[in-house]
């Protein structure tokens, strides 16, 4: 907060019917005005008080808004929006060794990326998302769509055993992981991750190379873990423990590590998490689309573990929408644990936006709407009659609101998403993009599928 007789200059001020910080817990500021100084918050203050204090170059009159802090997808593969729908209602092995990673074998280029996910990007803008943590091959690629149309990443230094077109091993993963590290490691909007795909795709010794360059680089490390039954006999059959006793032995889990999934933990494994301060990226519509299963959150944000939300990718959801996954997430949280009073609004929303930020270590620069943090922010209209009358309006946002009540977005204190309408991505150019890499994708997959069969 500013001092009370100091004038402010703001290039924007933005007058909202309630601002939603989501720190402190709980707050809901009613008739609230956010200042924006190039790209950060630089006042959160009463509407009045702002209006007598404040110059601005523009004011914003969104006084049947929720203002909120801009959300974060903690877990994707933003490319592969480019397989939504492809292969639905299967097996997650099956879906993956079946379908998914032959259409990958095929058509995966450093274009097939870029496309794939300035597609993602443009969704999750409209969609009030302003940051994503990605998971794919040719990272530089998803960092350059990211630039193109103005939203934060993370970008994940992927790594797996098996050779495709980005790489032919482990090393040559990392390699070309770093170079791209190296390359973008200047742009403000990027940041990285470690980002070995799971414990069963993940040798031991690849996992201890992950671990060295996490600490050197001080990044996170992200990987599926847990995400089915079967994973975890293969593991105990292999290797005689449960993949999360292997990382905890090879010394991976710690504050900087998320287990993406995570949907069979026990209790005493819940306790080590959150013991050792590791987060969790929950996934709750990808969980149920694979039937992976329902994770324990409850009994995760009892132990006091940080539990983030994320979407997983467009082929495994099929949508990236953040205010889905909120949803989903309470409604799951409360049935699982027959207690309606687990996982309230203020908590899924926590979920999606500072609970994300911190797994990532960006808590200091997003998450919340406070002042000094970077402007990264999303208006909810609350006059829509499907969401009168609104007596809570965090409660709204959770149960009620959708993805297409979004208004207005900012990233670093830049409108990308007005009224609506993307400001600086060409939507139609995308749209027609998609059409080409359908009609790649569906010409070959039948050409594939029919030779399978020959050789049957």
């Amino acid at each position: 907060m500013q001092e009370a007789n100091t004038s402010i200059s703001a290039d924007t001020v933005i007058e909202a019917r309630c601002v939603i910080p989501v720190e402190p817990y709980g707050a809901v500021l009613n008739d609230h005005s956010v200042a924006i100084t190039g790209d950060r918050i630089t006042a959160v203050l009463p509407r009045a008080e702002m209006r007598r204090r404040c110059k601005a170059g523009r004011t914003l009159d969104l006084s049947t808004h929720a203002l909120i802090p801009g959300l974060v997808n903690l877990h994707t593969h933003a490319a592969m929006t480019l397989m939504r729908g492809l292969s639905d209602d299967l097996r997650l092995m099956d879906w993956l060794e079946k379908h998914i990673w032959p259409t990958e074998a095929r058509h995966v280029s450093a274009q097939f990326v870029y496309d794939g996910t300035l597609l993602a990007c443009t969704e999750m803008l409209r969609g009030g998302v302003t940051c994503f943590n990605d998971m794919y091959f040719y990272p530089e690629m998803a960092g350059r769509a990211a630039l193109d149309s103005g939203i934060r990443a993370v970008l994940g230094i992927v790594l797996i055993e098996f050779p495709t077109a980005y790489a032919s091993d482990a090393q040559d993963y990392l390699r070309k992981g770093l170079a791209m590290r190296d390359e973008l490691k200047s742009e403000p909007m990027l940041s990285f991750c470690m980002a070995p795909h799971a414990p069963y795709t993940v040798s031991d010794r690849s996992f201890e190379q992950i671990l060295t360059l996490s600490e050197q680089l001080q990044i996170p490390i992200n990987t599926h873990l847990h995400e089915t039954r079967d994973e975890i006999r293969q593991s105990e059959s292999k290797s005689g423990m449960r993949p999360i006793a292997r990382l905890e032995k090879l010394g991976l889990l710690g504050p900087g590590f998320i287990a993406v999934h995570a949907v069979h933990l026990e209790p005493a494994e819940i306790s080590m998490l959150a013991g050792l301060g590791a987060s969790v990226a929950h996934c709750p519509s990808s969980n149920l689309k694979l039937a992976s299963g329902i994770a324990p959150v409850g009994a995760m944000l009892s132990a006091g573990m940080n539990v983030g939300i994320g979407t997983d990718g467009a082929a495994s959801n099929n949508r990236l929408d953040v205010f889905a996954e909120m949803r989903l997430a309470a409604l799951l949280a409360k049935a699982a644990s027959e207690d309606a009073e687990t996982l309230p609004s203020h908590v899924a929303l926590r979920m999606a936006t500072l609970n994300a930020a911190k797994a990532l270590g960006l808590e200091q620069k997003i998450g919340s709407v406070e002042t000094g943090k970077c402007a990264d922010l999303c208006a909810v209209n609350l006059a829509s009659i499907e969401l009168s009358p609104c007596y809570d309006p965090a409660s709204h946002l959770v149960y009620a609101a959708g993805r297409e009540h979004v208004s207005h977005v900012w990233v670093g204190g830049k409108l990308l998403v007005e009224e609506g309408r993307l400001l600086q991505v060409d939507e139609k150019a995308v749209a027609r993009k998609a059409i080409e890499w359908q009609s790649r994708i569906a010409a070959s997959n039948q050409v594939g599928h029919q030779s399978d069969h020959d050789q049957r």
